[in-house]
């Protein structure tokens, strides 16, 4: 069951603020040019220092591929990161930093070298062959998203790719071990929750491979199992289905706990990108009526999107704008790591998960060589650097992240929009019964001004100093957070 330290890490209903981490990139203990669960408990210390109170860790399980989402033993840590008394050890040493620790779980699919799919290919009768979906050739060939068996003249289902064969959950014992892989988590491992992957995709019906009737059943099914050995906040399931809100707004409000908004991503960077609010605060609206705000969670990218700073052709102004918006936004905030120092990453998937740059050069990361080769601007943009710089973007995500954990209308209050008559300035006021917050971020060019109707005065949140009884000439490109008090 879950340990005593799973159980004093709960200290607030949800997280806070989540760190996304793909361990092989983060540090590397022993000198073999691969991050590993050692490496990333000796990193506590900066990661409870961002203020994060939550990881989510990319896949961990044993794996032939570098990114971990084939996955060949459910309840095995990959030998490259470490042992399972390794990730226990990283785990009870986050939980007394106060840090949720939440895995990455594949349902969808496994490796094809699964001995699952291994014994499937060259046993019809095996009990593991209806785990997974067969069909016969047409005219020699499968059909669109089935591949070809290496070991007979028969179809299987693999919608990612040849390598990933997806598991049927039309089989019941199919969720049944999956929920069995799920409690071998949070007893035997002591994690807090799971993000799990692509799970739109998880019942096919016929050419229909997303969200059909099947996949809501087994998620339905399957968020209230772990629900009902770790009632929240215990645990805390949160699920990548990357649509529309409408869409996603069907996985409510008896599936998973929460799910990513992609649709805020995407319209916060084009915001920012642009220079113009557009869609950003409806869409926000969009998921405060449907859900309370700890069962969505806005985020500006993730392991599969072009970095931050690349998507804002290197705009650092951008990038502090980007994050003052995100973490005063309702929900639960995911950063994806490196994006603190302004990491710079685009496709391949690579080069989207290259090792943190924690100085100027790969030795920071490891003593060896490092698996794979850091972004040319590890030189400028690294922890060692931003440590030493009074105004760096990696102090402004401290500040935001602490404010955000110990001011209660930007953790838990609702959002009110305030309209500004200029499309380039976005302003909205978080409240609850303690208090009221404006965040007002200019996203155009050119100085704006604004002013609230009423008498408030206006204390700022992210700069020390008097309150005002008006707001500033809002500069170009630039974000304000003002705790603000009716005066008389």
């Amino acid at each position: 069951m879950l340990t005593l330290l799973a159980l004093l890490v709960q200290t607030s209903a949800h997280p806070n603020v989540c760190y996304e981490i793909f361990v092989r990139s983060f540090y590397d203990s022993n000198g073999d040019g691969i991050g590993d669960l050692r490496g990333l408990t000796q990193k506590l210390d900066y990661i409870s220092g961002l203020g994060a109170d939550c990881v989510w860790l990319m896949p961990i399980a044993e794996s032939p591929s570098y990114h971990g989402y084939d996955v060949t033993d459910y309840n095995k840590v990959e030998p490259d990161y470490g042992t399972n008394d390794d990730f226990k050890a990283f785990v009870a040493a986050a939980h007394q930093h106060k840090i949720r620790v939440l895995v990455d779980l594949v349902l969808n699919h496994t490796s094809s070298a699964h001995p699952w799919f291994q014994e499937a290919l060259r046993d019809t009768a095996s009990p593991h062959r209806s785990w997974y979906r067969w069909a016969p050739t047409q005219n020699g060939a499968c059909a669109n998203n089935w591949h070809k068996s290496p070991v007979s003249g028969e179809c299987y289902l693999g919608l990612f790719s040849r390598g990933m064969p997806d598991l049927n959950y039309e089989n019941p014992a199919v969720l049944e071990e999956m929920k069995h892989v799920a409690r071998f988590w949070l007893d035997s491992m002591h994690v807090d929750g799971f993000r799990l992957d692509a799970v739109r995709h998880l019942v096919e019906v016929g050419t229909e491979v997303s969200n059909t009737p099947g996949t809501h059943q087994v998620l339905r099914d399957f968020g209230q199992y772990v629900r009902s050995i770790a009632p929240p906040p215990q645990s805390y399931t949160i699920g990548e289905v990357w649509d529309n809100p409408d869409v996603i707004l069907t996985y409510y409000p008896d599936q998973l706990d929460a799910y990513f908004a992609f649709p805020i991503s995407e319209a916060l960077i084009e915001a920012v990108r642009t220079g113009k609010a557009g869609g950003l605060l409806p869409t926000v609206e969009q998921f405060q009526r449907a859900v309370p705000a700890y069962r969505f969670a806005p985020f500006q990218r993730n392991h599969d999107q072009t970095r931050t700073m690349t998507a804002l052709a290197n705009d650092t102004a951008g990038a502090r704008l980007a994050v003052t918006i995100l973490l005063t936004l309702p929900g639960v905030p995911f950063v994806y790591y490196g994006e603190e120092i302004g990491m710079t990453g685009d496709k391949p998937d690579e080069r989207l998960r290259t090792p943190m740059q924690w100085t100027a050069s790969s030795q920071g990361f490891t003593t060896g060589k490092p698996w794979e080769v850091p972004q040319a601007d590890t030189l400028t943009a690294n922890v060692a650097v931003q440590e030493r710089r009074s105004n760096s973007l990696l102090k402004l995500y401290r500040r935001l992240m602490r404010l955000r954990g110990n001011d209660a209308a930007l953790r838990d209050g609702r959002l009110e929009p305030v309209e500004t008559g200029n499309d380039a300035l976005l302003a909205y006021m978080r409240k609850d019964g303690t208090g009221q917050v404006l965040v007002v971020a200019n996203l155009g060019r050119t100085p704006a001004t604004l002013a609230l109707p009423g008498r408030f005065s206006y204390r700022s949140l992210l700069t020390p100093g008097r309150s005002r009884a008006s707001l500033p000439t809002l500069q170009p490109r630039t974000a304000y957070i003002y705790e603000i008090a009716q005066r008389p």
